[in-house]
């Protein structure tokens, strides 16, 4: 269904001289255009005459940017009707940084509206009766549907991690704040990332050494150059199983354990991981940050637009405007302790193994699935991906989620690479 060549593969191809880069741009145009009619990837695609790419590590590849971050001259609509006519006047630093590596903005992907629950019309590309997952639902889609090797998407509980599990690519969150989220509409300020969706985890790393800043970043683009990676017999690896393992579908749960036992085979260290009773009361802190801080930021919005926007919105903001001053602290202490724990309990592991959703993308196009297993990681702010390991009796795809320490992003791309390599056999 994909096109062959992911992001890493193209650069090469176009370094070397055996790829033309105005063929792959028409390949890639070709691409949308039949699959675009039932897709619905792209809110926006400019047109192709004038979409042109620069020089650089990423020049001419075309990017999918998802519709929350911002795009000088090109639409940018946060999935909102309120903003169905807005263009700004300025890239946000991760598009500037694209475009400054020579990368294309092929077009805008869809987002539900501001990233929260109301779904866009971007379908599964594996099974258009199945939703590709929320919020960064076109990015999943175009990456997967071949059209781009790369998409940027945002996740504030599981907006990167489920949707690329769901439409079977990866999907890299960073560690917070590693990509600079200016120009990135907010959902909630001390949840938001900003990361990627790609073909490969090579792909992911690739691109977190072009696109962040700091160390690790340069040692992350070093790490998919030649560099020799840990042996898998070195690797020590916890596995979670959280409390909600209930909601687990038998199929996921089967992928999962068939992964790890191919793990423990290969020469891993794969032992399950305890994490104390307090980490589970994440979820519910994760809950009420989010619903605050975004009824901060969307409580004037709803009040002045109700009819153009969602019920989920007005959901959100009166449940975040419910909660007290002390229920907020409480939460964002919470969020502090157990960050600087953490460090403690993944000691000595190279990374911890968990699931990105309960299963395969629900059917229908009006949920976006459950962000669960996803929330705990985002509010610690570690960098966390997913990578697909096999797919359901229904032909969708099932994933892996690898977590790591916070800034220890390249560290866990490497390991990741290593799993990835590993199940792939």
């Amino acid at each position: 269904m994909s096109y062959p060549l992911g992001l890493l593969a193209v650069h090469r191809a176009f370094r070397e001289g055996t790829l033309s880069s105005v063929d792959y741009l028409a390949t890639c145009t070709q691409r949308a255009d039949e699959a675009e009619p039932w897709l619905k990837a792209f809110c926006y695609r400019p047109p192709a005459d004038q979409i042109t790419g620069g020089e650089g590590p990423l020049a001419s590849i075309p990017i999918g940017v998802k519709d929350i971050i911002a795009t000088a001259g090109i639409p940018t609509t946060n999935g909102s009707r309120v903003y169905a006519d807005h263009v700004p006047d300025q890239d946000a630093p991760i598009v500037a940084r694209i475009k400054q590596l020579g990368g294309i903005v092929f077009g805008k992907t869809v987002s539900t509206e501001f990233a929260w629950r109301s779904p866009g019309p971007t379908v599964n590309p594996h099974n258009p009766q199945h939703t590709p997952g929320g919020s960064s639902s076109g990015s999943a889609a175009a990456v997967a549907a071949g059209i781009v090797p790369l998409a940027l998407g945002t996740q504030t509980v599981g907006s990167i991690v489920r949707p690329a599990a769901y439409c079977g690519v990866v999907g890299f969150k960073p560690s917070f704040g590693a990509i600079v989220r200016d120009g990135v509409h907010p959902l909630a300020q001390s949840l938001d990332h900003v990361g990627f969706l790609t073909r490969s985890v090579a792909d992911a790393a690739f691109a977190f050494g072009l696109l962040a800043d700091g160390a690790d970043a340069a040692v992350a683009a070093q790490a998919v150059e030649g560099d020799v990676l840990p042996a898998m017999s070195s690797l020590r690896l916890g596995m979670v199983r959280p409390p909600i393992w209930d909601r687990v579908s038998a199929e996921q749960n089967q992928a999962f354990e068939a992964a790890l036992e191919k793990l423990r085979r290969a020469g891993a260290s794969v032992e399950p991981l305890a994490l104390p009773e307090r980490y589970w009361q994440g979820f519910e802190a994760a809950e009420i940050i989010l619903a605050a801080e975004a009824a901060a930021i969307f409580d004037a919005l709803v009040t002045q637009y109700p009819e153009l926007t969602s019920p989920q919105l007005k959901e959100l903001v009166a449940a975040g405007n419910a909660i007290s001053a002390p229920r907020y602290i409480w939460a964002r202490q919470l969020q502090a302790s157990l960050q600087q724990e953490l460090p403690q309990h993944l000691s000595g592991l190279d990374g911890i193994l968990t699931v990105p959703a309960p299963g395969e993308a629900p059917e229908g196009l009006t949920y976006t699935g459950d962000a669960s297993f996803c929330a705990l990681w985002t509010m610690l702010g570690v960098p966390a991906l997913t990578m697909p390991i096999g797919r359901s009796a229904r032909g969708l795809p099932l994933g892996l989620q690898v977590i790591g320490g916070f800034g220890e992003d390249a560290k866990l791309l490497r390991t990741a690479r290593v799993v990835e390599a590993q199940l792939a056999n």
